[in-house]
């Protein structure tokens, strides 16, 4: 007998990957390719849209008439921030922008003179102000300097949702890509912004349905239940929700530390978004308060410094042990800020660097004893960042009981001591999902091709306390 499965593509701006899973959510077969950008009519790097459509389409056809699998479900996660323009057939009116474009200095200032004050939509939307990173500003752009090509618009589309509807022809839209710092969503009437309707946009915007919809669709000769699509950060949030019921903060590590509380429903202040907070959405609509650290990109920049000061090989930090010893050591004479009680206090920094940058690298004797400086200043940021999204101010708030850290810090034995003795109230863990973002959005759809229960042990966890690893 076949194995039933359902196909996920999990597609980033670097890899596209494509997973079956089986119904205990096991990954039975994979593929990865990775492909070269192109450029814009600016001459912009950018997706290369139409190979990714084929792909995408080829793909599933390729797996569908694999002889021992059946497919019964398909659902997509991608990267954010992203917005395909199509026209009533389906097709691409634009290529695929970059989120990284460089923005109009001109048309920002006409947007905020319209519709500002820039701090008032910023809070309301709880989307830092970032340019073409706030996916509602590329259709603003697009809608003000292409008005011809902007007639035949249809919808504009999430990536997410792009790639569901090349299967299904199901033009919608969902939370977890439209409450990702796209400035549409107004948080406070959880409806979108008074300037998407005043743009009209709305009207271009398709449907909003739930984020764990399907509809049953045939592809291939074959009928399928195809998922609308997640943002990837939102899925990726699932595993967890789906193991854990007591609060918790999730730090997702990579070039960007994100620090996510899904129990956190109070509202943005104006303070926490000068310190790059901003508001994710729940695959179930709820909004999940989080909070950007650039740790991963500075722990980066450093170690190549370290590798020349030191002369070593530049991932020489693998080899490095925790030392309790020299982490006192290091407290002792640089004075260096070490409870939740005096950071804020102290340290508000910017979020871009850690003081590591502005050291003096002779001032240490061994390379072991700057690394874990280095870490150390990282982690003191980290306190602040996350104490960000800690503190729930709702009435019905609920305190969090444990934090999970995945991703590359996660694997960091230095920074993980650390964290466990910057939160010694707090149950501390190094957490390991395969393929988290793939996995949430396999779970999201669970309803629709599944009859067994939801596994409760997609997480894997080792504890970290402030003196031993238990």
């Amino acid at each position: 007998m076949p194995t039933p499965a359902i196909a996920i593509f999990d597609i980033g701006k670097t890899n596209k990957k494509l997973f079956l899973f089986d119904e205990h959510y096991r990954i039975v077969w994979e593929k990865s390719e990775q492909f070269a950008e192109i450029t814009d009519e600016d001459g912009d790097s950018c997706e290369d849209l139409n190979r990714l459509t084929n792909w995408v389409k080829s793909s599933l056809a390729e797996v569908m008439a694999l002889p021992e699998f059946s497919i019964r479900a398909v659902n997509f996660s991608t990267y954010g921030a992203s917005m395909v323009f199509i026209d009533k057939a389906g097709h691409s009116l634009s290529p695929l922008y970059n989120y990284l474009k460089a923005y109009p200095e001109g048309l920002l200032k006409q947007f905020f003179d319209t519709y500002g004050p820039e701090s008032a939509i910023t809070r309301q939307t709880a989307s830092p102000s970032l340019s073409s990173l706030n996916s509602g500003l590329q259709v603003y752009r697009f809608k003000h300097e292409q008005p011809e090509v902007f007639a035949k618009l249809a919808f504009a589309l999430h990536l997410p949702q792009y790639v569901s509807q090349l299967i299904s022809d199901w033009p919608v839209s969902e939370l977890t890509s439209i409450g990702c710092h796209t400035m549409l969503w107004d948080f406070d009437r959880q409806t979108y912004h008074e300037w998407v309707k005043r743009e009209e946009l709305d009207t271009r915007l398709a449907p909003i349905v739930p984020s764990d919809s399907a509809r049953q669709t045939s592809f291939a000769g074959s009928t399928v239940q195809v998922g609308v699509g997640l943002h990837d950060s939102s899925a990726a949030l699932i595993p967890y929700l789906a193991s854990f019921q007591d609060p918790f903060v999730l730090i997702s590590t990579g070039t960007w530390c994100l620090s996510m509380n899904p129990f956190n429903n109070s509202p943005l202040t104006a303070e926490e978004l000068q310190y790059d907070c901003l508001n994710f959405m729940h695959y179930k609509g709820r909004s999940v308060k989080s909070s950007r650290l650039f740790a991963g990109y500075e722990h980066e920049q450093q170690i190549k410094r370290l590798a020349e000061q030191f002369q070593v090989p530049v991932d020489e930090y693998i080899r490095v042990q925790y030392s309790p010893d020299c982490i006192d050591e290091l407290r002792l004479h640089a004075g260096r800020v070490t409870t939740q009680n005096d950071a804020k206090g102290k340290q508000l920094l910017s979020m871009q660097g850690s003081l590591f940058g502005q050291r003096n690298l002779s001032d240490f004797s061994t390379y072991e004893e700057a690394y874990h400086q280095l870490i150390l200043d990282i982690v003191a940021q980290q306190l602040i960042s996350t104490n960000l999204v800690l503190t729930d101010t709702s009435p019905n708030r609920a305190d969090v009981k444990r934090i999970f850290v995945d991703g590359g810090f996660g694997k960091n034995p230095i920074y993980m001591n650390l964290l466990a003795r910057a939160f010694p109230n707090i149950e501390v863990y190094a957490a390991s999902v395969a393929q988290a973002s793939a996995l949430g959005a396999a779970l999201a759809t669970h309803q629709h091709w599944n009859s067994h229960p939801l596994p409760g042990d997609c997480v894997e966890l080792k504890k970290y306390t402030a003196s031993v690893i238990a």
